[in-house]
């Protein structure tokens, strides 16, 4: 619930900020119409990769993470399968775009610019200080030997092939 709760935070004060920031700095933005429908169009594509995302992996997860009744989005088993062989935290690369899709979508450059790769940096920050250490508490040595093989992040090729590929609904489990 904290993590809506933060998310709320974010978007809504991002967009607030956003526009109190574009009325300072770039005043007449807002009066031009190229600039809005290419924002709007960006936005709504890096919003369809948000979801494309947080789809593939949460079935990935769904598939290996879980053994026996959960709780829906608990895992007891450590993914290693799927894009979890290729980087850690795949679902965290998808909802980094979620702010600046945001941003694009309702066309504020300083939310674009400025806010949402602090709140980029935000999230990172949140990674290091709860998710892993959460990841390290659940799994122990099995999740220590993970970290040490496989990178938070890939950006191969190879790698985003996989994020983006298709999983089946039938994949979860």
């Amino acid at each position: 619930m904290l993590r809506i709760i933060i998310w709320i935070i974010m978007i809504i004060g991002g967009g607030v900020l956003g526009y109190y920031l574009d009325y300072l700095i770039f005043k007449n933005i807002h009066n031009n119409i190229i600039f809005h429908i290419v924002s709007l169009l960006i936005g709504i594509f890096l919003l369809f990769l948000v979801i494309k995302i947080s789809k593939n992996t949460g079935r990935t997860l769904a598939k290996y993470g879980r053994k026996g009744k959960l709780k829906s989005m608990q895992t007891n088993v450590l993914a290693k399968q799927g894009i979890y062989k290729y980087m850690r935290h795949p679902m965290h690369l998808g909802l980094f775009l979620f702010p600046l899709g945001i941003a694009f979508l309702i066309g504020s450059p300083s939310f674009i610019l400025i806010i949402a790769p602090i709140e980029i940096i935000f999230m990172l920050i949140m990674i290091k200080l709860v998710e892993e250490p959460g990841a390290f508490k659940k799994f122990g040595d099995e999740y220590i030997n993970y970290k040490q093989q496989v990178p938070w992040f890939c950006f191969k090729i190879k790698c985003l092939k996989e994020l983006l590929k298709n999983v089946p609904k039938n994949y979860a489990e």
